[in-house]
């Protein structure tokens, strides 16, 4: 299947199993910035001990590729795990909702965004922005997370809330990499017009 396919499948199963859920990373960015090909799609989940069965029942073998104790030990420590289309090699990152005030307050302002043809819950710019630059001073510097920013800045500038994108690069120590941003994002406008 198509990765739109795939991410509606996937949207499809979270909510049948009444898992709460949010689509970040690169496929994020590439809606509300400059749209790149990107090879995996990223969920931020919220997955109780009790909906792991019907989750797993979704993905069925042979043509998904999904780690059952791997699931499990994501969901108790607040890690991650994949599914993979083992026909079309299509990936998907579930990363589970961590106990810290960035996680919490991003997975909170999540809106409904149309993709694809489906409804979907998506992290709002301000936060993509946010975990783009986390991902990148974490990464060590990750060209790609800093251009995504930059483009997401662009694009939304006008309905930017300044304030929230200010306060929380402070407190995720990524003020510098946020000043960076805009400074690009500004010298890109000049250069447009």
């Amino acid at each position: 299947m198509s990765q739109q396919e795939l991410l509606t499948y996937v949207v499809h199963a979270l909510e049948s199993a009444g898992i709460d859920y949010m689509v970040t990373g690169s496929i994020v960015s590439s809606l509300q910035g400059e749209p790149r090909l990107t090879h995996d799609i990223d969920f931020v989940v919220a997955i109780e001990r009790d909906q792991i069965p019907r989750l797993l029942e979704s993905f069925p073998s042979p043509r998904f590729y999904i780690d059952p104790p791997a699931v499990r030990e994501a969901v108790e420590t607040a890690g991650m795990f994949n599914v993979v289309d083992a026909e079309e090699g299509g990936k998907v990152d579930f990363w589970l909702i961590r106990d810290d005030p960035f996680d919490r307050s991003r997975f909170g302002r999540k809106y409904v965004e149309n993709m694809f043809g489906a409804r979907v819950n998506v992290s709002r710019p301000e936060d993509t922005i946010l975990a783009k630059l986390w991902w990148s001073r974490l990464s060590g510097g990750s060209e790609k997370s800093l251009q995504d920013a930059v483009r997401v800045f662009e694009v939304q500038t006008g309905v930017l809330d300044r304030g929230y994108l200010e306060s929380w690069a402070e407190r995720l120590g990524v003020s510098d990499l946020l000043a960076g941003v805009e400074q690009e994002a500004t010298v890109n406008e000049v250069d447009e017009m």
